[in-house]
């Protein structure tokens, strides 16, 4: 495989008007990097997921939706009734890691062995072969493009993982859903949704972008790329959705990107739902050639 910036693009032509909804299953302590948040300390943090996942699971049924939710192994190993759940309502799963890591702060053997935990956690609660991944905090990105090349070998055939955005990726990385190739073959690659505002690219599809940004401003983005048959890529956290989330001190970043305009952002997701048509992330992916 090539190294670096090598890995060859082909782009999918993505089904007119069809976006697709992810969600991160994790918890409200899962932020990369916050020693007091290392996972020796998981089990003795109040957890959340529940309760919001419950109520995202329900606002899904009402808007008769079916989403991707990309779950971190260590929640499937502790709540597996929650994730039955997921899974019966007809929603796909998909990989979130099982620790949490950023990728390119671990080393392949060390990757390959949390995906494999991940899955062995979800095989455990009843969820067949998993084939889509997506990484901790957009992770894979010019230092760690060797992750595709791992994916592959251990089986997925879809990555959503890189974000074109400088911040956490780049902004050469494609916008829309194209093929990867990789040493042992190809892998979907499914980007989330960015915008250009006041001369930046700013994550419209996720975070504190899709959290300061009206309904009205992400449902206009949304049908102009339907219009030109091009498909967005929404993402959310459950304790996005907690009206009273646990608050532990962060650094400035972190505190602003974790925290941002939480407030009223469960009757915005809603509006936007209600707004545009949305569906997993397999809805996308027999469109490469």
């Amino acid at each position: 495989m090539t190294e670096g910036r090598g890995l060859a693009a082909t782009a999918a032509t993505p089904r007119p008007g069809l976006n697709a909804f992810t969600v991160d299953l994790e918890e409200w302590f899962h932020i990369c990097g916050v020693e007091a948040l290392q996972p020796r300390n998981w089990d003795q943090l109040p957890s959340r997921v529940t309760p919001t996942t419950e109520w995202l699971l329900d606002l899904l049924d009402r808007r008769q939706i079916v989403a991707t939710f990309f779950v971190v192994g260590w929640i499937a190993e502790r709540y597996p009734v929650l994730i039955q759940r997921i899974r019966s309502a007809g929603h796909e799963i998909g990989s979130h890691s099982y620790w949490h890591r950023r990728i390119y702060e671990i080393d392949r053997k060390t990757f390959a062995d949390d995906v494999d935990a991940s899955c062995r956690a979800l095989a455990a609660a009843d969820v067949p072969r998993v084939t889509s991944f997506r990484a901790p905090e957009w992770s894979v990105n010019d230092r760690s493009l060797w992750a595709l090349d791992e994916l592959v070998r251990l089986g997925f055939s879809v990555d959503a993982s890189m974000a074109p955005l400088k911040l956490v990726g780049s902004v050469t990385f494609p916008r829309q859903p194209h093929a990867r190739e990789t040493a042992h073959g190809s892998i979907l690659e499914v980007p989330p949704l960015v915008a250009d505002r006041f001369r930046q690219v700013m994550p419209l599809g996720w975070g504190w972008g899709l959290r300061m940004s009206s309904p009205q401003r992400v449902l206009r983005t949304i049908g102009t790329l339907n219009d030109a048959g091009q498909s967005a890529v929404l993402t959310i956290h459950p304790w996005e959705l907690d009206p009273d989330p646990p608050r532990v001190p962060l650094p400035l970043g972190l505190h602003f990107s974790h925290y941002f305009r939480l407030h009223g952002f469960r009757q915005r997701l809603s509006t936007i739902l209600a707004g545009a048509q949305f569906g997993p992330i397999s809805a996308l992916t027999p469109l490469v050639q």
